[in-house]
């Protein structure tokens, strides 16, 4: 891999600032790191940026009309407190709480390295993270960093450009930004060739053309170690 592309590097070193690159692919890059000063430097930026985000922030006065929708949802609501069961019993819960737990955070960590194929991490217009894409055989993951809030009338839709060729959508994006996107047979094998990903501001339920009719908002270059 061509690890020179100024896209590519600023993508990997986003990804490791973040702390979202797997660990294959994390040790990978620390041995970069030792030969190459210039992305340390690349780096070192995407760093200080994230460090700017962990700030105090103002506190704010609650609107009237929040607490008002809270006090409707607990009011009408009767609680219940059941009986106490046996010590024996809330152990065993426990124990079986316990190992659900366990095989969740096993296949979570399992699944994480062994499936994904490629990610990308999409940046908007000044270069901040907003969005994390990771592609399996047959879907995509994505997870928002700091996408901006868009209107209910409005939707994003994330394309696949090819170098030299037109953009392809590959669906909506999920409405909280989090989520899977199923790919058909031909975007599977679309997304094994060198590409960008972009995502524009659309109308709801997606562009009505097959081409990005609104600004394109964040986009980045899908990479693999």
């Amino acid at each position: 891999m061509n690890y020179q592309t100024i896209a590519l590097r600023r993508a990997l070193a986003a990804d490791y600032a973040i702390g979202l690159m797997p660990a294959t692919a994390r040790r990978r890059f620390d041995a970069l790191l030792l030969e190459d000063a210039a992305l340390r430097v690349e780096l070192g930026h995407w760093q200080d940026a994230l460090a700017s985000l962990t700030g105090a922030l103002p506190e704010r006065a609650v609107p009237a009309h929040v607490w008002e929708g809270i006090k409707a949802r607990i009011e009408p609501q009767v609680l219940h407190v059941p009986a106490k069961k046996p010590f024996w019993m809330n152990l065993r819960l426990l124990a079986a709480a316990f190992g659900i737990v366990i095989a969740v955070l096993v296949g979570v960590l399992y699944q994480r390295d062994l499936g994904m194929e490629y990610n990308a991490t999409l940046v908007a217009a000044n270069q901040q993270p907003a969005l994390q894409i990771k592609t399996f055989a047959d879907h995509l993951q994505v997870e928002p960093l700091t996408l901006a809030a868009i209107e209910p009338t409005r939707a994003l839709e994330l394309w696949a450009i090819p170098a030299g060729g037109k953009p392809i959508s590959l669906g909506l994006v999920p409405v909280a930004g989090k989520g899977r996107i199923a790919l058909n047979k031909t975007q599977q094998a679309l997304l094994k060739t060198p590409l960008t990903l972009a995502v524009s501001l659309e109308p709801q339920g997606g562009s009505p053309t097959g081409q990005p009719t609104g600004p394109v908002l964040y986009q980045g270059q899908l990479a693999s170690l």
